[in-house]
């Protein structure tokens, strides 16, 4: 329909396509509510398929401090890019390409490194910072067409083991929304 001032309807220009697992496709038609403040996607989804994520994922962090490890993880790129990408494997999730970088040496000591392995669910990078034995790790898994959190999990499990830390400050957050939550 048309526009009718703020709080009115109008179809939107085109369609959500929500995938499920074996092959299952469904379009809806979506319909926008605007206001003044924020345009929302309203109510628009059949009942049964309110609560379909568009998208989800899990975002894992780790803060080690104090780590004793043996110092070539800390300095080492690819030494602990080929560790990172074995890790990946065990963890039963799928390294699609990877990515090392060694930074240079400062009057504090050694250079970090920076080990990224892109997954076919999304990512894992590890940084490290020799001069402190500090290290952040960052796994995050989409979990569109199935649930890659308990692997998300091993991984970041497999990772702080290998950096021996003595203080692990660990973050978890849930990524992405249901269309009913979702602000445009």
């Amino acid at each position: 329909g048309p526009i009718v001032g703020w709080g009115g309807w109008w179809p939107w220009a085109g369609r959500l396509r929500v995938m499920w697992g074996l092959g299952e496709t469904r379009y809806f038609t979506l319909r926008w509510r605007w206001s003044p403040r924020s345009p929302t996607l309203c109510d628009s989804l059949p009942q049964k398929y309110s609560t379909v994520a568009l998208m989800q994922g899990l975002h894992l962090t780790a803060d080690l401090s104090r780590c004793q490890c043996d110092n070539v993880w800390l300095t080492d790129a690819v030494r602990l890019l080929h560790r990172c990408v074995q890790e990946v494997s065990h963890a039963g999730l799928q390294a699609v390409s990877q990515l090392a970088h060694t930074f240079p040496a400062t009057g504090q000591g050694p250079g970090g490194v920076t080990a990224t392995v892109l997954l076919a669910e999304s990512h894992l990078c590890v940084h490290t910072w020799p001069e402190q034995m500090g290290v952040t790790v960052d796994v995050y898994v989409c979990n569109f067409g199935a649930d890659h959190s308990g692997k998300a999990h091993a991984l970041m499990d497999a990772l702080v083991a290998l950096f021996a830390p003595q203080r692990v400050l660990r973050q978890a957050l849930q990524r992405g929304g249901t269309p009913e939550a979702l602000q445009i």
